[in-house]
């Protein structure tokens, strides 16, 4: 497993995730970020945290599983601080 993709997502309060059909939904109080996600990865939202794990034992599926958990902490960031 990534050590990247270890670490779960915090959401702070007023974001807002939804994951279904193969993409990832973000949408916080400066707006709405959307991808699709990586087939290799599975992508969870647990409580307040959004957690990652790779589908299978490819160094594939262990790469873009820490890849999709950067991705979404910085989509998470962007609808609440905003990008500079």
């Amino acid at each position: 497993m990534s050590r990247i993709a270890k670490y779960p997502v915090a959401l702070p309060k007023g974001v807002e995730v939804s994951v279904a059909g193969g993409s990832i939904s973000v949408k916080g109080p400066l707006g709405t970020i959307a991808r699709s996600t990586d087939p290799n990865v599975a992508v969870e939202k647990k409580g307040e945290q959004i957690e990652f794990k790779a589908l299978g034992n490819s160094n594939h599926a262990n790469a873009m599983s820490g890849t999709m958990r950067a991705l979404v902490a910085g989509m998470v960031a962007g609808v609440t601080k905003g990008f500079e």
